[in-house]
């Protein structure tokens, strides 16, 4: 049996693909085209930020730690923008509360400047993080979609062998490539999406973990400055 194929490679070109696929098709493609578009460019954001807060991150913790003092510190880096000097500002300003007065309770001071800090490393995650719901939402729906195209083009193909009366692959072999190219659009904006999810939430982690700690060392130095006679706040 013979059957009358289309050899021409043109007609396996993705462009040539999107051109002859049904409307509801190209739906379908123009949408997974934008989402992996959208989500590439978090991808390149987010690695751009990540690496700027671990850079920055390693450079305020050298530097605090080798400060002689908080208060020309605090005065100089403060206001920087980093997750680690806001957490460290939240920790400063919850001390100045703490002591303002003349009496100080240095138990309920402790327990203030872990809730301040803890509070603000939350918050600074959750922002940070704000943007991976997008990466987890491409990456579970996409290949959902691109089958939905699937489906839809193979129906198609289906229908043309009905209107034909042939079974000939020239009838039906151009419908299910349509359709099928759907499906590896559907992966390609997935397949990075799922990678870039995983991979961010592990530096997430890891930038939390920098902070806990950043916090827990920060909470200790004030918590040796409550043992002195007189606790003095940074200015």
């Amino acid at each position: 049996m013979n059957f009358a194929l289309n050899t021409d490679p043109s007609t396996l070109s993705p462009i040539a693909l999107f051109l002859q696929a049904d409307l509801v098709v190209k739906v379908v493609m123009i949408g997974l085209l934008l989402a992996s578009i959208w989500t590439w460019g978090i991808i390149f954001g987010f690695a751009a930020r990540i690496s700027r807060i671990r850079r920055g991150s390693t450079k305020f913790e050298q530097g605090f730690w080798d400060a002689p003092d908080i208060d020309v510190f605090f005065r100089s880096q403060g206001d920087a923008d980093l997750p680690i000097a806001r957490v460290f500002a939240a920790g400063v300003a919850e001390w100045r509360r703490s002591t303002a007065s003349g009496t100080v309770d240095r138990e309920g001071t402790r327990e203030r400047l872990a809730t301040a800090m803890g509070s603000s490393v939350a918050n600074e995650i959750d922002q940070l993080s704000d943007r991976l719901n997008i990466l987890a939402t491409v990456g579970a729906v996409a290949p959902f979609v691109g089958l939905f195209g699937t489906v839809w083009g193979i129906m198609r193909s289906f229908a043309g062998i009905a209107a034909q009366q042939s079974t000939s692959l020239a009838v039906v072999a151009p419908g299910i490539a349509e359709a099928l190219f759907a499906t590896a659009i559907g992966l390609f904006a997935a397949i990075p999406a799922v990678i870039a999810y995983n991979r961010f939430s592990h530096g997430i982690n890891r930038v939390e973990a920098r902070l806990n700690r950043f916090a827990d060392g920060f909470h200790t130095t004030l918590s040796r400055q409550l043992e002195a006679p007189a606790p003095r706040a940074p200015r």
